[in-house]
């Protein structure tokens, strides 16, 4: 939460702390009558209900006068006849008739309040205004609003509070996100290197949109523009492809020294005051070139989607011996029949020629033109020589990054693998 620049207003609290407040109030409504003891356990409860067209708890003891003890739970007395009706924000006017609903535990036989009660005497405690949580806790919410009135009976008056139910977040194949099957823990699109404010404004576009359906918002206007009653109903499909996206084009709208100092974390994680888990950069410490990056910088920031992105774009910048693709080895090296011509005649050409990016853009050019060939194809083995890949980082900047002696050096190399 602090890293996404949403820190707490205040708390945090611990629900155990209330305790004492719980049972006070829980022996409070068992007291005017709106709970009542109960003593069946599940197993009596099963074989009385089997084949009961309305499952649940059939208020076996509701009219028994069963006393409190240690072994029985309190449960909440539903209203007979009528309905409690919630006006939801999002849902709209949603109707639950009592006929419906069981005679549900507020209280377990220890003298706990459950989840129900304890929320509901939290809330009213804390002048809640707005709760605001997940459709599939829809069905919960008539427990709590008949609680609330329960309360309202026993205790002070508090104004019920407004519901709104937000839809559901959906993976690709449209099933609820699952902690154990989806990638859902935030710490991990941290480490990969997505940005805060990206992430937000990607989150904020679960379930709703900005005026004009724009995409890219800052926080002033997100929330300036935010309404509640604005939520669609629909579930929300958490597309990781449209939050890279996103996250690409806030890369790229930032000041190239924030960049730079944003891409620290995966390039010299020891050196940074956090450092992503599990990022080990594959070139050792005293090789990383700073001046080198700053150089390169711009041309990878129009290219990387995510930070983590960086170094696999950037290593050959820093390694002694970049790792050779092999099936790019195989295609611009091994199979073309014209790499050795190109590389020996660059190894001539690159070693007499200025050597920045001009220079290198033009003279590869003239080693096409040499063996008639074009630009795309003259400089295909150049790129698996100089970087080990056949995509990257603009050739010609690349190669004034690394420097006269270490092109030439790589390209003879890459020569006598063409050669056999």
């Amino acid at each position: 939460m602090e890293w996404l620049g949403l820190s707490a207003d205040e708390g945090p609290y611990r629900q155990s702390e209330a305790e004492g407040r719980h049972r006070a109030l829980a022996d409070a409504l068992f007291s005017a009558g709106f709970l009542y003891a109960c003593r069946c356990t599940r197993d009596e409860i099963d074989a009385r209900t089997k084949g009961n067209a309305t499952p649940g708890y059939d208020g076996h003891c509701r009219d028994a006068g069963v006393e409190r003890t240690d072994s029985t739970a309190l449960r909440f007395r539903i209203p007979e006849g009528g309905e409690t009706v919630i006006e939801d924000v999002i849902r709209g006017r949603v109707a639950f008739p009592h006929s419906a609903m069981e005679d549900f535990v507020a209280v377990k036989s220890t003298g706990a309040p459950l989840f129900a009660m304890a929320n509901a005497i939290d809330d009213r405690d804390m002048a809640i205004t707005h709760i605001i949580r997940g459709e599939d806790l829809l069905p919960t919410t008539p427990k709590q609003v008949l609680l609330w009135s329960a309360l309202d009976a026993v205790d002070q008056v508090v104004p019920t509070p407004v519901f709104a139910h937000l839809p559901m977040l959906v993976n690709e194949q449209r099933k609820k996100l699952s902690k154990r099957r989806d990638p859902v823990a935030v710490e991990s699109y941290r480490d990969q290197g997505y940005l805060p404010d990206a992430f937000v404004n990607y989150l904020a576009l679960l379930g709703w949109s900005p005026a004009g359906d724009v995409e890219i918002c800052d926080r002033s206007t997100l929330v300036e523009q935010f309404r509640l009653a604005d939520v669609h109903h629909a579930p929300a499909f958490f597309d990781v492809a449209k939050l890279t996206h996103i996250n690409g084009e806030y890369l790229r709208a930032m000041d190239l020294e924030d960049f730079i100092a944003a891409a620290q974390p995966w390039l010299v994680p020891e050196e940074a005051s956090w450092a992503p888990e599990g990022v080990v950069p594959s070139w050792p410490a005293e090789r990383f070139d700073r001046e080198v990056f700053a150089a390169m910088a711009p041309l990878v920031q129009e290219r990387v989607a995510t930070l983590g992105e960086i170094p696999a774009m950037v290593d050959f910048l820093f390694l002694a011996d970049p790792p050779l693709d092999e099936a790019a080895v195989d295609k611009a090296l091994v199979r073309d029949a014209n790499a050795e011509g190109i590389l020996a005649k660059a190894l001539e050409v690159f070693g007499a020629c200025e050597f920045d990016a001009a220079a290198l853009h033009q003279a590869t050019i003239a080693v096409g033109e040499a063996l008639e060939l074009n630009l795309r194809k003259a400089q295909a083995p150049i790129r698996v020589a100089v970087t080990g890949r056949s995509v990257g980082p603009p050739l010609f900047e690349s190669m004034a990054a690394l420097g006269r002696d270490e092109v030439l050096r790589r390209v003879e190399a890459a020569l006598a693998l063409a050669r056999g």
